[in-house]
């Protein structure tokens, strides 16, 4: 996206819609809606434990390290070679868990193009998963990018406009005389902390601002960082908060709890709401414009991690195999290898009591790994300190850094160990069946990234 730019400084305005075009999701918005009024509260404590801080960190280390981008160089930088390995992994490996739940949402809105029904029906959702990744696979083997006005057009048509028709409807809904699932009294915007299943909603709101620290690339091509940023990404960061909070509230208000569906929740709810005031006509249109705003997103994600990957291979973590591009400079055997594993990861919808099971346990472990990445980049923002003073350089402002370190760890610890525990509101099956496969979901995706240091170590290749 930021070829568009290049030989200008990018504007505030430009700043802040990649900051948010990176993050905004539509897809996210019927996990978050399962938990009601209760909302308001935990958007805003992720925001202070999580989206502020994990952003002036990345900013900082972008700008820091400009020649050396990436979580792989930034906790390189503070603890070598083997933890800034790990941490990469964990980018790479969160994202191969996560693209299940994209395209378990593509199809499920795909589905209402042919029969609503199918969204719910595991061989459809699964062979839609697997044809529509592999297909991407093959097509970013040769180099295939999106440029910055297919993006820009793919976020704008495909997820800021459905989102704000979505919350448009809910508000046509709420001051109708339809019914209204959710309380907005106090009590039940402010919940009770003493219970495992409320602390439960940070996983999926937290999910929602995964890919936060992207923002940080920009820092060097914007002018007067120092100002601009801390601008650009307060704008940004209330755009996402109102967005996504907003937008699960709507799902809220018209879908009773129970009956809020994970994988297909966004065009259940556009389908419930069009037609009580009969214009179910424009159902189509919405589900193209969903479609193609997800897929443009997708086709974005596919390729980074694995370059990030590619990255620690040059550094002998990963067998010569894996190290090879094709003539397009693309690192093809790592991208087969990540399908390969995506097919694997698909076997576990079969396992699952549910669709919603099976979405929500994916969305759940991926989270969790994508914050012990995280982990990494806040501790090494506590081992670092402050960089030379540098009027060029972006830094957090004196006195906060460790209070924004800090908060980061607490976020991030929290939201690993609710994601242990499952929602009231899913048919997951025994708690303890869930913990244990949340908790052999980690040990079986990290332990190979121990083995690989363990091989370095050894000295093979």
């Amino acid at each position: 996206m930021l070829d568009a730019y290049m030989g200008n400084k990018i504007s505030v305005f430009s700043l802040v819609w990649l900051i948010v075009a990176a993050i905004d999701s539509i897809r996210n918005l019927p996990a978050m809606a399962l938990f009601g009024s209760s909302l308001f509260f935990f958007f805003f404590l992720s925001a202070f434990l999580f989206l502020i801080p994990v952003a002036l960190l990345s900013a900082e280390f972008a700008s820091r390290y400009p020649e050396e981008g990436g979580v792989f160089h930034w906790v390189r930088h503070a603890f070598g070679e083997k933890a800034a390995f790990m941490a990469v992994w964990l980018q790479w490996i969160n994202t191969v868990v996560w693209y299940p739940t994209i395209l378990a949402f593509i199809a499920g809105t795909a589905a209402y193009l042919i029969h609503p029904s199918l969204a719910q029906n595991k061989g459809f959702l699964i062979a839609v998963i697997l044809i529509a990744f592999w297909g991407l696979t093959f097509l970013n083997m040769y180099g295939i990018r999106i440029s910055a006005k297919i993006n820009e057009f793919c976020g704008i048509m495909g997820t800021v406009v459905p989102m704000l028709f979505l919350i448009a409807l809910g508000l046509l809904w709420g001051f109708s005389e339809e019914k209204i699932h959710i309380s907005f009294a106090w009590h039940s915007m402010v919940p009770s902390l003493n219970h495992s299943e409320n602390w439960v909603s940070l996983i999926a709101i937290m999910a929602a601002f995964l890919g936060m620290e992207l923002s940080g690339v920009y820092v060097n091509d914007i002018k007067n960082p120092q100002k601009t940023f801390p601008r650009a990404m307060g704008i940004a960061v209330i755009i996402l908060l109102t967005t996504q909070l907003f937008g699960a509230l709507s799902i809220a208000t018209v879908i009773p709890e129970s009956e809020i569906r994970l994988v297909d929740g966004i065009m259940q709810t556009f389908t419930y709401i069009l037609d009580r005031f009969h214009l179910l006509a424009l159902r189509p249109w919405i589900v193209c414009l969903i479609i193609i705003g997800s897929l443009g997103g997708m086709i974005n994600w596919l390729l980074s991690p694995a370059k990030g990957l590619l990255q620690a291979s040059r550094y002998d973590f990963l067998p010569r195999y894996f190290s090879v591009e094709n003539r397009w400079q693309v690192p093809y055997r790592i991208l087969i290898a990540q399908a390969i594993l995506m097919t694997g990861i698909c076997v576990v919808i079969l396992i699952l009591p549910s669709i919603n099971a099976f979405y929500w346990f994916l969305m759940a472990l991926s989270t969790g790994l994508y914050m012990i990445m995280y982990m990494f980049i806040f501790a090494s923002g506590l081992k670092l300190g402050r960089a030379p003073k540098d009027s060029q350089v972006f830094q957090i402002p004196r006195g906060s850094r460790h209070i924004v370190c800090c908060l980061g760890l607490f976020g991030c610890a929290i939201t690993i160990f609710v994601g242990f525990f499952p929602p009231s509101g899913v048919e997951v099956g025994s708690s303890l069946r869930y913990c244990l496969m949340i908790a052999g979901g980690n040990i079986a995706l990290i332990l190979p990234a121990w083995l690989l240091c363990q091989r370095k170590r050894l000295g093979r290749r």
